[in-house]
């Protein structure tokens, strides 16, 4: 499904670019819906509860990420900004900081998603850069086939 797929690291920030065999109004649905982010977001293996999801600027976002091991992951989120269905910005506002912004733009059927996550020091991203990078991309290759299932 995904046509197209590349990741840089730089400095501080993590960027991921996919295309993806769907419309944009399907990719945004998948961001923007907690029934369909819980079967997605996070690393492969990785479960999620969803405690609240305000998907409006301003908004929180609290879930538990349960890692494959029975680990449970704390997370606090609010939503910078959201423009439907152009873009999200997201801060990660427990340890480790970083904000994440996620730009979705329609090509015919397809949507380029460009995804910028930009962590509080180059120190934070070195500390968790050998699970946060491969994870970003397990993440989206989950997303993939989620989409997958719900074009079904």
């Amino acid at each position: 499904m995904s046509a197209a797929n590349w990741q840089t690291v730089e400095g501080r920030v993590n960027t991921i670019v996919r295309v993806f065999d769907a419309p944009r109004d399907i990719v945004w649905a998948a961001w923007s819906d907690p029934e369909h982010i819980k079967h997605w977001w996070g690393p492969t293996g990785f479960t999620n509860t969803i405690e609240e999801f305000d998907f409006r600027s301003g908004g929180h976002w609290r879930f538990v990420m349960h890692g494959p091991d029975g680990t449970a992951y704390d997370n606090h989120n609010v939503f910078v900004e959201v423009v439907k269905p152009e873009r999200i910005v997201i801060d990660h506002i427990v340890e480790p900081l970083f904000r994440i912004h996620v730009a979705f733009e329609a090509i015919g059927e397809t949507t380029r998603m460009t995804f910028r996550q930009t962590f509080e020091s180059i120190e934070t991203f070195e500390r968790v850069k050998p699970y946060a990078v491969p994870g970003a991309m397990q993440m989206f290759d989950r997303f993939v086939r989620h989409l997958e299932r719900t074009k079904r």
